[in-house]
């Protein structure tokens, strides 16, 4: 291990605690690993790109690895799959050893959602494979090309229950588009390249499952080439009857998903907006499917999202989804009131045809690229007759202004509430707003599940091309985000990568930032630290008589401090004038190969409840359990320890 470098300790002016001189050291990040790379000269291809050639299991694995230009691994060392991993040096592979198997996954899911190549991860059988179950379900509703290598126990010794024994396959069955299981080592590669192959087209996790005696087998092998299906727009007929429906429409209103990032497509769908003059929404933790610069960005759905957003869909007599599987959760009623409009006409355009019209009713249905999709709508609407939105243009421009022009006017009311009332600790809202003034322009911003990092919904706007936002989406597990955004790093070592995460979500992810330092991948984390689990005593608030129990996270230290005692950048905020101050710092420590910690002191104040439409009043009829009953909800909506 290279030794550390002790810096200068330089008090933060704005902060309540310096860094120590004792703690202020960092580790600057170097240079990149070299990338796999398949020569360009034909003479230099390898042969067993070719045709068969001698060589062991393992190195056809990894051969075929380098011929998907992997450059890096995310992953715990483990002997069931030593002999390949011997090889990746030599490969130009880069493996990224991490503190737990599960945020190996999510680093995974963070390099490829940013990248927008393979993410790869792998660990030792058993213990550390069934490790992976929540990070490849969290990679499987985002959508991320995910490929877990998980060795399995050895032919010879399989079901008598051996050391690290764990049958995996069915572990991840629900959860993954495709599982190659090697039943024979001379499949190794052609195995190994389908996982690949199916990962980026059909956008989800993978599986490749090997009995690690495999490694060591001696075969004949020739590394396949990357299959990359030609993309299509959608079917003729379906194309043809949702311009039909959009040339009539008098109040479209577009609605952008994830696909729309992953297919880079966002110019494409700015282009159909301006022609239709419709405002764009964009759905729940996808805020960076469209650039909010954007003069018809409304903002986003979903929890505590847009008021603009909602309205104006509210409103739509056709409403053009696009990239979205229409997730129910990210269209739950907000503010007291159900937005989703029931009457207009939905073109729903997604590129898994199983989503189409699943969660909600759909009049035309089109399986397809986004890109592809959007283009060949624009233009046939161009070359056509006249649109029925033309008509009414100016009158719902001034609408769509004076919605927007609510909503912001609305959202600093709400965050400026009640601030000159606390001293010591910053209300969440006020913390937030301060945040999204410091992130510096081209940043990535990773959330994890919570109250606090949920209502940034309404503060996080990306006015930038291409994956900015990160989160577990509608999975929603706790410990992902700073994972996701030290991923997100390796993947885009220029851009600023923060995580928004809460101080019970931290204490699950917290380990790798001894990652961070031992691997040089600088990375910053906001930890929102009001001593509770936020989203679950919400509900306690409101439904449980303010009975606490399991909620209450008593927190005697300063994470800040723990950070500085694992080598890293540690700053503690208790004055809303200091947050901004400190991001820019952390920023600036990024930049010089710095991994910070900003622990914002937050009020216990908390937003609305996330499963109101799950929730009800308790009822008990056993005399032991009577005083536990509620007959109405919280008053207040606050805590009493406020």
């Amino acid at each position: 291990m290279k030794s550390l470098t002790k810096l200068k300790s330089v008090p933060l002016r704005v902060c309540s605690r310096t860094l120590g001189s004792d703690h202020a050291h960092a580790r600057v990040a170097p240079k990149s690993e070299p990338p796999a790379i398949i020569p360009s000269d034909e003479a230099a291809v390898p042969k067993h790109f070719n045709e068969p050639v001698k060589m062991m299991a393992s190195e056809a694995m990894v051969e075929t690895f380098v011929r998907q230009k992997v450059n890096t691994v995310f992953g715990i060392v483990g002997s069931a799959f030593m002999d390949a991993l011997d090889l990746f040096p030599e490969a130009g592979i880069r493996f990224l050893a991490v503190q737990h198997e599960q945020n190996a996954v999510h680093m995974a899911d963070g390099y490829s959602r940013i990248s927008g190549k393979h993410g790869v991860c792998t660990a030792q059988n058993g213990p550390g494979i069934s490790n992976f179950v929540t990070g490849v379900a969290a990679a499987y509703w985002a959508h991320s090309p995910v490929v877990v290598m998980t060795p399995e126990a050895g032919t010879l010794t399989k079901g008598h229950g051996g050391f690290q024994e764990v049958d995996q396959l069915p572990l991840f069955e629900p959860i993954t588009k495709y599982q190659g299981h090697v039943n024979n080592p001379a499949r190794m590669a052609e195995i190994t390249n389908r996982a690949f192959d199916i990962a980026l087209s059909e956008r989800g996790p993978t599986q490749i499952n090997v009995p690690r005696d495999y490694f060591y087998h001696e075969g004949l092998y020739q590394i396949p080439a990357p299959s990359v299906p030609e993309k299509a727009a959608g079917g003729p007929k379906s194309i043809r009857a949702a311009v039909d429906l959009i040339r009539h429409a008098k109040n479209p209103v577009i609605l952008a998903g994830g696909g729309v990032t992953m297919a880079g497509a966002e110019d494409e769908v700015a282009e159909l907006a301006a022609l239709l003059s419709a405002p764009i929404a964009v759905t729940y933790l996808h805020n960076d499917a469209v650039p909010a610069d954007n003069p018809l960005y409304a903002g986003p759905l979903g929890y505590q999202g847009s008021q603009a957003a909602m309205y104006s869909l509210r409103d739509a007599d056709v409403v053009i989804a696009l990239g979205t599987r229409l997730s129910p959760f990210g269209t739950l009623p907000q503010y007291g009131e159900d937005y989703y409009p029931t009457q207009a006409k939905v073109i729903q355009v997604e590129a898994d045809g199983r989503r189409i019209g699943t969660s909600k009713k759909v009049d035309v249905g089109i399986c397809g690229d986004v890109k592809l999709a959007a283009k060949e709508m624009t233009e046939a609407l161009k070359a056509g007759g006249p649109l029925a939105s033309d008509e009414n243009k100016a009158e719902r421009l001034i609408k769509f202004t004076e919605l927007k022009d609510a909503w912001t006017a609305k959202l600093d009311d709400i965050t400026y509430a009640n601030v000159d009332a606390c001293t010591d600790r910053i209300r969440p809202r006020h913390a937030l707003r301060a945040l999204e003034k410091g992130l510096v322009p081209d940043s990535i911003v990773s959330t994890d599940i919570g109250n606090i990092c949920s209502v940034s919904n309404s503060y996080l706007k990306f006015n930038h091309k291409g994956p900015s936002m990160l989160a577990a989406m509608t999975f929603g597990n706790c410990g992902y985000s700073f994972p996701a955004a030290m991923g997100a790093k390796v993947a885009a070592p220029h851009r600023n990568c923060v995580a928004y995460v809460g101080d019970g979500a931290w204490g699950m992810q917290l380990n790798e930032v001894m990652t961070c330092i031992r691997e040089n991948v600088p990375t910053t984390a906001v930890v929102f630290n009001n001593g509770q689990w936020g989203a679950e005593k919400k509900n306690q608030v409101l439904w449980f008589g303010d009975r606490y129990v399991g909620s209450q996270l008593d927190n005697p230290w300063s994470y800040a401090e723990i950070a500085r005692s694992m080598y890293a950048e540690g700053i503690t905020c208790t004055h809303v004038d200091q947050v901004t101050d400190a991001l820019s710092q952390a920023t600036k420590n990024q930049e010089e190969g710095k991994t910070t910690v900003i622990e914002v002191m937050v009020t216990k104040e908390l937003g609305d409840p996330f499963r109101r439409d799950a929730m009800k009043l308790p009822v008990r009829h056993l005399e032991k359990y009577k005083n536990t009953c509620q007959d109405s909800e919280s008053s207040t909506g606050q805590p009493t320890d406020l």
